[in-house]
C-alpha cells in the first residue's frame, strides 16, 4: 500500500498543505487548471523559500491583488489602516461612507477564515453557492466530493460553535476565495499524489492568543479545536497559532488514521513552507511517500473502525432507503441492513453503519433524527483492508474508474465504479450491464498489454 505521512511538528495550513504536494511532485499546472475551472477570480504564486535551513516550496494565494497572510500579520495591517482611516475621517463626507463600507463585517465564520479580511464587496458566500462552485468546476467527481466533505466539516464547526443551522455561515467574499482555492486545490492534489492512505501525526497546535472578527480568542481557535475531536494534538509551548481552522478540516477529512511515524519503504519527502519564519524550529509540514512494510497480510493495511447498529422494526422502508444514502453522504465507509425477526415475532432490520471512529458522533445524531431507533449501540473493531487504488479506462461513451485491489503488489480483484456506469447508461440510454461489461473488459485489455 502506497501512503503519504504528515509530520505536522509545526502545525498546518492550508498553504503548508498545497506547498508540500506540490514539493512531493503535485503538478503546479493541474493546480493552477484547477483554480481556472473554479472561476474565482485567484492565482497562485509558488516559489522555494528556506525554513531554519530546509528548502520548502511556498505556496501563496493571491485574490484580487492581495495575498494570503497569517492572521496576526492581517490584523496588524487591519488596525494599522483603520486609525489611519479614522485619522482622516472628516476629510469628506465620501471617505466616511468608503470607510464605513470598506470595514462592514456581518456575521459569518470568522474564525473558519484563517486569513480573514474586510469584505471588498457586500457579497458574502454561503454553503450553498461553495457547493454550487465546486460542483460546477471540471475537476474529477471523486475531489468535489472530497473538497464538499472539507467545506462542509468547516461549515459544521462553525455552526455548532454559534449554534446556528449551518447554512447560515457565510465566509466573506474574499476569505472565501481563499479557503475554496485552499480546499479545492487541496482535494485534487491529494488525489494527484497518488497514495491510497494519508496518515498524520499528533499535531502542534501552538499556543497563545489570536485575533478573529468576533474578538481575541485562545489558540487553538474554536473552529479548530471541534474540527480535530479525535485527533491527538498537542502544544510545544511556541506563541503562534500553527494549526489553522482550514488546515485542521484538511486533515481531519484526508487523515485515515492519526499515529506515530508507520513501517514503510521511504520513496520521497517533501517540505511546504508556512508564512512565517519561527525561531527555534523549522515552519514547514513534512510529508513522506513511500510504501508501507507489510505485517498481518502482505499488501494489507489494518485500521479501526466504529460500528454503529440499531434494530428497527417500525420504519417506513421508504424512509430506509434515504436513510442509507444521507449516510453515505456524510462519510460512512458502508452502510446495510440485514433481515430479523424481533420480539412479538415482527419482522425488522437490523441496519449497521461501518465508519471512521471521528464520524460516528455525527451519524448517530442521524440514526435517531431519521429512523424510529431509540437506541444505537456503538463498538471499536479492528480490520485488515487490502490496497486499493483507482484507474480509468476508456469506453465508447466515455471514461469509467476502475477500482483496484491488490496484495503484495498483486492485482486481486477490479471493478468499474457504478456510479460512472449508471451515469453512462442514463445519459446514453445503453443497458447498464453492457457499460459495466465494456468497461470490465477495456481494464483488463489494458492490464494485459502492461502484462
Amino acid at each position: 500500500m502506497r501512503i503519504g505521512y504528515l509530520e505536522c511538528f509545526s502545525g498546518i495550513s492550508g498553504d503548508m498543505f498545497l506547498g508540500a504536494l506540490v514539493d512531493a511532485g503535485v503538478s503546479p499546472q493541474l493546480l493552477r487548471e484547477t483554480i481556472a475551472a473554479l472561476g474565482v477570480g485567484a492565482r497562485l504564486e509558488i516559489s522555494k523559500v528556506m525554513r531554519s535551513g530546509i528548502s520548502a516550496t511556498k505556496v501563496d494565494v493571491w485574490v484580487d491583488g492581495e495575498k494570503d497572510m497569517p492572521r496576526e500579520e492581517y490584523w496588524a495591517k487591519h488596525d494599522a489602516n483603520h486609525a489611519h482611516s479614522h485619522d482622516a475621517h472628516h476629510h469628506s463626507e465620501h471617505h466616511a461612507n468608503e470607510h464605513a463600507h470598506h470595514h462592514h463585517h456581518s456575521y459569518d465564520a470568522g474564525e473558519a477564515e484563517e486569513k480573514e479580511r474586510p469584505a471588498h464587496k457586500h457579497a458574502h458566500r454561503g454553503l450553498t453557492e461553495i457547493r454550487k462552485i465546486i460542483s460546477a468546476a471540471g475537476i474529477s467527481e471523486s475531489a468535489k466530493h472530497t473538497a464538499i466533505r472539507i467545506f462542509e466539516a468547516l461549515g459544521a464547526a462553525e455552526a455548532k460553535i454559534h449554534q446556528v443551522p449551518v447554512e447560515s455561515i457565510h465566509f466573506h467574499e474574499v476569505g472565501a476565495v481563499d479557503a475554496i482555492v485552499d480546499i479545492v486545490c487541496a482535494a485534487v492534489g491529494s488525489e494527484a499524489l497518488g497514495v491510497d492512505e494519508i496518515i498524520c501525526s499528533p499535531l502542534n497546535v501552538g499556543g497563545g492568543s489570536v485575533k478573529c472578527a468576533h474578538g481575541v480568542f485562545p489558540v487553538p481557535a474554536p473552529a479548530t479545536v471541534e474540527l480535530l475531536k479525535q485527533a491527538p494534538v498537542y502544544s510545544s509551548g511556541i506563541e503562534v497559532e500553527l494549526v489553522t481552522p482550514t488546515g485542521a478540516a484538511i486533515v481531519s477529512t484526508l487523515t485515515r488514521r492519526f499515529g506515530s511515524f508507520p513501517e514503510m519503504k521511504v520513496e520521497k519527502s517533501a517540505y511546504g513552507a508556512g508564512s512565517r519564519d519561527l525561531a527555534d524550529r523549522p515552519n514547514v509540514l513534512r510529508i513522506v511517500v513511500g510504501e508501507s512494510v507489510p505485517t498481518v497480510a502482505a499488501g494489507s493495511g489494518s485500521e479501526t473502525i466504529t460500528v454503529l447498529e440499531a434494530n428497527l422494526d417500525d420504519l417506513n422502508p421508504q424512509v430506509f432507503g434515504y436513510v442509507m444514502d444521507q449516510l453515505l453522504e456524510q462519510g460512512a465507509l458502508d452502510v446495510f441492513g440485514v433481515p430479523v425477526q424481533m420480539k412479538k415475532n415482527r419482522p425488522g432490520t437490523l441496519l449497521t453503519v461501518l465508519c471512521k471512529p471521528g464520524d460516528a458522533e455525527k451519524l448517530m445524531k442521524t440514526l435517531f433524527s431519521e429512523t424510529t431507533t431509540l437506541g444505537v449501540r456503538r463498538r471499536e473493531e479492528f480490520r485488515q483492508v487490502l490496497a486499493r487504488r483507482w484507474e480509468n479506462v476508456r469506453t465508447q461513451w466515455g471514461e469509467v474508474r476502475i477500482k483496484i485491489a491488490s496484495m503484495n503488489g498483486t492485482v486481486t480483484n477490479y471493478a468499474p465504479e457504478y456510479e460512472d456506469c449508471r451515469r453512462i447508461a442514463a445519459e446514453h440510454h445503453v443497458p447498464l450491464k453492457t457499460v459495466i461489461e465494456e468497461a470490465t473488459r477495456a481494464y483488463a485489455a489494458s492490464a494485459g498489454k502492461r502484462h
